[in-house]
């Protein structure tokens, strides 16, 4: 079965795409098309609402059914920001050396009993006859003080889960217990139903 992965961010298609490709899908993206995938406003104020408006864009970019992520790390004591915008905390220009460095500064000083966050994922997946579902998974742990590692990418470096600092995992660690892994897990799950 075919599937279109509607992103642009060439780290997230390689993480999706390594845990989709071991279920039986035949994955594509941008990469399989000549014309450029268009870019999609995120007005959602939920990751939910934000995937679903990529999944539909993917839909209507490839015909197929297509399956989108939206992502982002809630901190406690910011009140789940940056949430929504993790992507572009730190204003333009968007990078993670940017967002990482503007999440150590809001929490200077912090104790670390205080600095507990989750990684949230959502993922939509728009199917072309107008079904459309939603699946979430959550990854919970702190903020280190400082990044460690330099592996995965957005928060990664800050990120401190049950398995230790998230930039030092390998990607089947990684898989085993973030927030995006076990949003798959569900989805691939819930696809089943759907077929």
């Amino acid at each position: 079965m075919k599937i279109f992965i509607a992103t642009k961010n060439r780290k997230k298609l390689s993480e999706l795409e390594r845990i989709l490709l071991p279920l039986g899908f035949e994955v594509l993206s941008i990469k399989d098309y000549p014309e450029e995938f268009p870019d999609v406003e995120e007005t959602g104020t939920t990751f939910s609402e934000n995937a679903v408006l990529k999944a539909k864009a993917g839909l209507e970019f490839s015909g197929l059914i297509s399956v989108a992520d939206d992502s982002g790390l809630c901190v406690d004591y910011l009140g789940g920001a940056p949430g929504v915008y993790s992507a572009r905390y730190a204003g333009e220009p968007s990078n993670d050396e940017n967002n990482n460095a503007k999440l150590l500064s809001k929490l200077s000083g912090v104790p670390k009993e205080k600095r507990k966050a989750k990684y949230v994922s959502s993922i939509a997946c728009a199917f072309p006859d107008g079904r459309l579902f939603t699946v979430e998974g959550e990854c919970h742990g702190y903020i280190s003080e400082y990044p460690e590692g330099n592996g995965g990418f957005g928060y990664d470096p800050l990120f401190v889960g049950e398995k230790g600092p998230m930039a030092l995992l390998s990607p089947d660690e990684k898989d085993s217990i973030s927030h995006r892994g076990k949003a798959l897990k569900l989805f691939s799950e819930k696809l089943k139903e759907f077929m």
